[in-house]
């Protein structure tokens, strides 16, 4: 029987990520990271499901997942989160199927800017997604620390973070800050994180004025976006001071090659790079100095 590329179902979602992890992680090791990816509980699958459901595809052959394709769309923007098939079956063509439904998603939402989030080594999907029209912008570093040699590290911090919650947030001060930063706001997706309990989220303050956000997550640190650019490194530290007060052995973000004052202040605060990923897209959007990932398929 051929495959077939049809709609996700919310049962989908769990042998999807099976394949997802399967695939990165025999990516990754055989180009000598080691495995690095990790079944997660699939929620924001699942909200995006909700949200938009021809977002979502998946390549059932005979009842077997054997591909996925996720995309999700704010305002202008769509943004392929997530594009993979079973180690052994990347040779038989499911990629192609799935590709053509996810940028037919994109037409059908008249997106105009196009963009995702790869790793840097992956050429083959690189040369696909180039065919497609969109091309290399700049690397997104992933970035850690063990929590014990940061907090030597940090000074008192020049911004103040002050608590969100779901029930009190005023999404008319966020959106702004998406709209400078990334040009679309992201509404939906704070309402995501906010209902999410790993999740705490905060704005962030120089004085009296709200300069931008942040949420942090088991350690790891992003969504964040400000204002403008000469805020970023003071925001990242605020953010690492947070988060070194937890009990997580290792704090980390994405941090984009476009923003050197983040990554100046990542590698101060006594950061490793530990693998480069890249961002694709059909032309350049946002200020990427003024943004950090949460990961490639958040954005």
């Amino acid at each position: 029987m051929a495959v077939v590329c049809r709609p996700a179902r919310i049962d989908d979602l769990k042998q999807a990520d099976d394949i997802v992890v399967a695939s990165i992680n025999e990516l990754t090791e055989r180009r000598g990271f080691g495995k690095m990816a990790s079944s997660r509980p699939q929620n924001f699958q699942a909200f995006s499901l909700a949200d938009d459901p021809e977002g979502l595809w998946v390549a059932d052959d005979d009842g077997e997942i054997v591909g996925f394709a996720w995309s999700w769309v704010c305002g202008e923007l769509w943004f392929l989160a997530q594009l993979f098939v079973a180690p052994d079956r990347q040779s038989d063509g499911i990629g192609n199927q799935l590709i053509n439904n996810a940028f037919a998603h994109a037409e059908m939402r008249g997106a105009p800017i196009k963009a995702l989030i790869t790793f840097t080594f992956n050429n083959v999907s690189q040369g696909l997604y180039i065919r497609r029209g969109l091309f290399p912008r700049f690397p997104i570093y992933m970035v850690s620390v063990p929590r014990d040699r940061l907090a030597p590290r940090l000074a008192a911090p020049r911004l103040r973070l002050e608590s969100l919650t779901a029930d009190a947030i005023a999404y008319d001060e966020l959106a702004p800050i998406d709209v400078s930063a990334l040009g679309v706001s992201r509404e939906k997706h704070h309402r995501f994180l906010l209902g999410d309990s790993t999740t705490r989220g905060f704005t962030i303050h120089a004085g009296n004025e709200c300069v931008g956000y942040v949420y942090i997550s088991d350690g790891h640190i992003g969504p964040l976006a400000v204002r403008r650019p000469d805020f970023v490194d003071s925001a990242f530290a605020a953010a690492l001071s947070f988060a070194a007060q937890s009990d997580c052995p290792t704090i980390s973000a994405f941090v984009p090659g476009a923003s050197e004052p983040a990554l100046k202040a990542a590698t101060d605060h006594g950061m490793r790079l530990t693998f480069p990923m890249l961002l694709m897209s059909n032309r350049p959007f946002g200020d990427w100095s003024s943004y950090l990932p949460r990961n490639p398929g958040f954005m």
